[in-house]
């Protein structure tokens, strides 16, 4: 299966800290790949790194194509959506004006995204059209966010802890909405603390530690190596 993103030898600092040491690691074409690790293992950094927003050494390649040395501009423009942790709503901003807010010019190798197609994906933003972002709980900020970003018709989505901080009732929703997308045909890398959560949406993980990574395989060969887990997992 082709590779949508790929690592090699990636290495990021804030600093005189060194954060991520020499990571390498793929996202396949229609895959769902969590990036696993305790807090502080490197998994925000890594996502920076990618779309260029911290210093970064080593390769970056996205659709084949070395993204390395370009800005964070241009390589959203090519297809690559990312949600942060933070989420970044505009809080002053209706749900249906954050949406528009995302919109961007279909592409012809993308699923395309419409507000009724992003409502249907997550009812409750439907049920909150003109409600403003701020008076919205944690969750359903972290559904406008990815909707919004769905709005840029991405070809990879990149999503930062999206489990984090909500109820369990909506991680369960988020999880058969990254499945519906994986679904249209997206590929997804996930940044993710919660294994259960990660078990339940991804074919394959990459354990980070340190900012080295630790595993990179199936949830299968992590499922069968438990000493694997518990080192870099276990809380």
């Amino acid at each position: 299966m082709t590779d949508m993103l790929s690592l090699q030898g990636l290495n990021a600092r804030y600093g005189a800290a060194q954060v991520l040491d020499n990571v390498s690691f793929a996202v396949r074409k229609g895959a769902v790949t969590a990036l696993l690790g305790r807090n502080g293992a490197g998994k925000s950094t890594t996502f920076k790194a990618i779309v260029g927003l911290v210093a970064r050494k080593g390769s970056v390649r996205f659709l084949g194509r070395e993204i390395g040395a370009e800005p964070t501009y241009r390589i959203a423009r090519s297809g690559l959506g990312y949600v942060p942790e933070d989420r970044r709503i505009f809080t002053e901003l209706t749900v249906e004006e954050n949406l528009e807010v995302g919109r961007r010019a279909p592409r012809g190798d993308a699923p395309r995204w419409t507000p009724e197609k992003i409502y249907a994906l997550f009812p409750n933003l439907a049920e909150m059209r003109r409600r403003r972002g701020g008076a919205m709980s944690g969750g359903e900020q972290q559904m406008l966010t990815i909707g919004r970003t769905l709005m840029g018709n991405p070809l990879l989505l990149m999503l930062d802890e999206p489990s984090e901080g909500i109820a369990p009732r909506i991680v369960d929703e988020m999880a058969k909405a990254i499945l519906e997308l994986k679904g249209e045909g997206l590929s997804i890398l996930v940044s993710e603390q919660n294994l259960r959560f990660a078990k339940a949406i991804a074919d394959e993980a990459v354990i980070l530690e340190r900012g080295v990574v630790r595993f990179a395989g199936t949830l299968r060969d992590l499922e069968a190596q438990p000493s694997v887990r518990d080192a870099y997992l276990a809380v």
